[in-house]
């Protein structure tokens, strides 16, 4: 494609963040490159380490890694039975030993990280392990590289916190070239605006537990990603704009030919850039105009509200430095072009099917909206993205995006977007600063001023409207649900109430220290407020009645109590 200017406000945003970070981000390279070894990476270890690593090898494989001229590839994996999205990684193994074998290298199965799924832990206890379990991911990640055999990796990962979690220990790791393998999403099963309404319907004891448990099956029915654009399908497009995956691949269905395919194509990927053959690395890749690039398609697709937190510390670890200031200023020049569940009414494969991710960035890259001039797993230049796989002969045909959108309630070119602004918005106030994803919210929703009805945990929030007593217009706080006090688990489970109220005609929004599933959908929530409550926020010190403004397009999140008054108050105790 031809090469065109890239936007003057992103590019001074960018530089706004290459010079914040220039300290972090020379460290960090440095550090890379301290660690980087011209040959294989098992060549400085003694022979009683070698030996260790290679013990459970078959005769020719350790012949060829005896040899310290061909590559170890490791592969690193969330499989588990739970996560419906992460089944069909049992079979990528030996899919990848195979690919990499023949290309004269081996693959080894260097560590698996453990993987919950938010969509069991919902509501329950197990849920305030969640966002913990990122960390926990990125450790087991850097646990498994540890060994210094590895000339690559390969990382199979699909889900909310264990995408991230991946990269961040990757980076640990960055002076080796990283691939990053998807999984693919379930066919689509009942429509998500049906199963919304049914959760809704037995909130209001007008469906029976065997309603709802159908409605379920019916949603979540086979192995592969849930179809709807929470965090994990985010995780995945993120991906694929970052130059981590192979273009076109995120959203390929699992078990299928054309799957496989991409599978051995990785692997074979990852021999071609480990050293010696390549220079090519994960600290490269992932640069400041990369994590530009990665918020641009987030607020151009009304994205996971968690990637304002996920984003924040994957640039970290990469030594590089962004805030939720980036994000909003980012939100004002990017144009909102996809409309999938909760934004629209159709889910991932609807949106594969009118042209993707490939059409995306295509469309963001003739507008000057992405960084073309970035490295990736295919070499320099985000052009090389600009295609998508097919079948052919049994063999992978890359063929280029398409020209034009197949659906254009779903997926939009910058020239006709659905809104100019992008689908996440910073607010600020005396209560603080938070992030609200307004994608999926109809403008009429988009102020509420309102009485605060406060509630210190999900269950009360619950007995409070099974008992009829939300039935107003009120700004719902829950507070105590931050990472210090518990965690921050999510609260998704709210915005079925909240919905409900809604639909009665009432005003209603959620205001709270805690956050929210990427799916959340048509309620507006200030999310991830800080300073939390647990550290003595001013959240801490509303009072059912207090009167809250939450404003989006003003930006502003206040609460109209005189200050004298609030000087008066004691801070809520932590119970």
């Amino acid at each position: 494609m031809n090469k065109t200017i890239v936007n003057s406000k992103l590019q001074k945003i960018t530089e706004e963040i290459t010079s914040r970070s220039k300290k972090s981000r020379e460290d960090y390279l440095a550090r890379m490159d301290k660690m980087a070894n011209s040959k294989v990476s098992r060549e400085i270890l003694s022979c009683g380490n070698l030996a260790h690593g290679i013990a459970a090898c078959g005769r020719v494989e350790k012949e060829t890694l005896k040899s310290m001229i061909h590559s170890d590839i490791a592969i690193i994996s969330s499989y588990n039975d739970v996560l419906s999205a992460h089944q069909p990684y049992e079979r990528f193994p030996k899919i990848i030993k195979d690919a990499v074998r023949e290309m004269g290298s081996v693959a080894q199965f260097a560590g698996g990280v453990p993987a919950m799924c938010d969509g069991v832990t919902q509501g329950q206890d197990g849920m305030d392990l969640s966002l913990f379990s990122r960390d926990v991911i990125a450790m087991s990640t850097a646990i498994a590289l540890s060994h210094n055999l590895f000339d690559a990796g390969l990382c199979l990962g699909v889900c909310d916190k264990i995408v991230p979690g991946l990269l961040m220990g990757s980076l640990s790791f960055g002076y080796l070239p990283f691939v990053f393998v998807p999984a693919g999403p379930m066919p689509s099963g009942i429509p998500n605006n049906e199963k919304s309404h049914t959760r809704q319907l037995y909130a209001e004891g007008k469906a029976s537990r065997e309603d709802l448990l159908e409605c379920e099956l019916s949603s979540y029915h086979s192995a592969g990603t849930c179809t709807f654009y929470g965090t994990a399908n985010s995780n995945q497009l993120l991906m694929e704009v970052m130059g981590l995956h192979l273009p076109g691949s995120s959203f390929i269905p699992p078990d299928t030919e054309l799957r496989d395919q991409l599978t051995r194509e990785a692997a074979k990927l990852s021999v071609r850039l480990a050293r010696p053959n390549s220079d090519t690395n994960l600290a490269k890749i992932v640069s400041e105009k990369t994590i530009v690039n990665a918020i641009v398609a987030l607020l151009a697709t009304g994205g996971s509200s968690n990637h304002t937190m996920h984003l924040v510390a994957i640039a970290r670890n990469a030594g590089i430095t962004i805030n939720w200031d980036d994000f909003s200023s980012l939100s004002a020049i990017v144009p909102s072009l996809v409309r999938i569940y909760p934004n629209g009414e159709d889910d991932i494969n609807v949106f594969h099917a009118a042209g993707g991710v490939p059409f995306l960035m295509k469309a963001l890259l003739e507008a000057g909206l992405l960084h073309e001039d970035v490295e990736t797993i295919l070499g320099s230049g985000l052009s090389n993205f600009i295609k998508e796989p097919k079948l052919k002969d049994n063999k992978i045909d890359w063929q280029d995006a398409p020209k034009s959108s197949a659906q254009l309630d779903v997926l939009r070119p910058t020239s006709s977007p659905f809104s100019k602004t992008g689908g996440l918005i910073l607010l600020t106030g005396n209560l603080g600063r938070c992030v609200i994803k307004v994608s999926a919210v109809e403008k009429i929703h988009r102020k509420v001023s309102a009485p605060a009805m406060v509630f210190e945990s999900q269950q009360s929030l619950k007995k409070a409207f099974e008992l009829g007593k939300m039935d107003k217009d009120l700004i719902a706080v829950v507070r105590f649900q931050g990472p210090q006090a518990c965690g921050m688990p999510e609260l998704h489970q709210l915005t079925t109430y909240l919905g409900v109220l809604q639909d009665r005609g009432f005003k209603v929004a959620l205001v709270t220290d805690g956050r929210l599933s990427g799916a959340s959908g048509k309620v507006p929530s200030a999310t991830k407020l800080c300073p939390e409550a647990k550290t003595g926020g001013l959240i801490a010190k509303i009072r059912d009645g207090d009167l809250i403004v939450l404003d989006c397009e003003q930006k502003k999140l206040e609460l109209m109590v005189d200050e004298t008054e609030l000087n008066k108050r004691k801070l809520a105790p932590f119970n």
